[in-house]
């Protein structure tokens, strides 16, 4: 009877100093934030905010936790309640570590979104080094949450004795393993050959499957295809390394477009020449690099003019092309309506009928 009430006075014993400790530590915890959200309005580098951004909610939780621990070693609780309470606190400080390593990820992460800007014309370096970033954070942020559960789990005394008899066949069972999971680590491998290699980055225009989309995002399983109309197309990450795809942003946004026109064999091919550059000169879709039209193709009915104009990248590209055949269909249908496609018979009368008459 004496020992239970012994272990209840530790559980109040220890409420009370835990309360208490836990409440000085997130008044700490305030102070300090307060004071450096300070210093980080009055910084120039973006970067202290993204720290407190990042780090404060994990850092409340890791103080609360510390606080914990000290209230059980001062309360004197009860050998049974204190090392329950310790192995608690152990589980919890585990978790609250690997938070704060996954949101320091999360830093780097932003930093990078706020140094190198996508949003931009030259944005080839901005999407290379993105891409590499995301890729491997997730990489990163999946070997702490496997380190941080196994860890938490080598706590449990019967766990650590399974992992010591189980070394014995872990030959075996690493093959059996290592058999079932063959897809899923070709994956990861894909993954970071991804990250590595980078045949696609984040805002690259790609067409994958007969689809045309942009890269929005990449993880270590799948790729997320933006498509023109706002569909999403998701894709396995193998697709990238195991079959063909374009990829029209691969070095360089800048892109080259087509206007095919299908005319009568009348066509004035010099006037639609000069009346394609007067066109572009007057687009702000043209980039004042190509500008050419070629006749590519004869038929018995009409000719195929081929126009060639450049853009900085595919959308302004296609709005472009759009532009300059609406243009010069207008212009051949006003000026030249002859030439337009038409079908062409010949009648003659038979020759006995013209021996009757004669």
């Amino acid at each position: 009877m004496w020992s239970i009430v012994e272990d209840w006075q530790g559980w109040i014993r220890f409420l009370v100093a835990a309360l208490i400790a836990v409440g000085v530590a997130l008044a700490c915890h305030y102070l300090i934030v307060k004071l450096l959200s300070r210093f980080a309005k009055r910084s120039v580098s973006p970067v202290d905010e993204l720290v407190l951004k990042h780090f404060r909610r994990p850092a409340a939780w890791l103080m609360a936790v510390v606080a914990i621990r000290l209230a059980a070693d001062i309360s004197g609780v009860p050998a049974g309640l204190g090392d329950f309470v310790r192995h608690i606190v152990a589980l919890v400080l585990i978790g609250v570590v690997s938070w704060l390593l996954i949101r320091g990820t999360s830093v780097l992460r932003d930093a990078a979104v706020l140094r190198f800007k996508v949003d931009v014309k030259d944005n080839l370096l901005a999407r290379r080094i993105l891409t590499q970033l995301n890729v491997l954070r997730r990489l990163v942020v999946f070997v702490i949450i496997i380190i941080a559960v196994a860890a938490m789990l080598m706590t449990f005394p019967k766990v650590r004795q399974l992992g010591t008899a189980m070394l014995a066949s872990a030959g075996i069972v690493g093959i059996v393993i290592g058999l079932a999971a063959q897809k899923t680590i070709g994956t990861f491998i894909a993954g970071l050959q991804i990250a590595i290699t980078q045949p696609i980055r984040i805002d690259d225009v790609v067409i994958v499957e007969g689809e045309w989309g942009r890269i929005e995002e990449i993880t270590l399983t799948y790729v997320i295809v933006r498509i023109w109309d706002l569909r999403r197309l998701v894709v396995p990450i193998t697709h990238f390394i195991e079959r063909p795809f374009q990829n029209w942003t691969r070095a360089s946004a800048e892109i080259l477009g087509t206007v095919f026109l299908y005319v009568d064999y009348t066509v004035p091919i010099e006037a639609i020449r000069a009346e394609l550059r007067r066109i572009l000169e007057g687009s702000d879709f043209w980039d004042r690099k190509v500008c050419g039209l070629q006749v590519t193709n004869t038929s018995e009915r009409t000719v195929e003019l081929r126009a060639l104009m450049s853009a900085e990248d595919a959308s302004l590209a296609w709005n472009l092309r759009c532009h300059v055949r609406e243009k010069l269909v207008e212009f051949i249908q006003t000026h030249y309506p002859h030439a337009l496609p038409r079908l062409r018979t010949e009648f003659e009368e038979p020759e006995n009928r013209l021996r009757d008459d004669a």
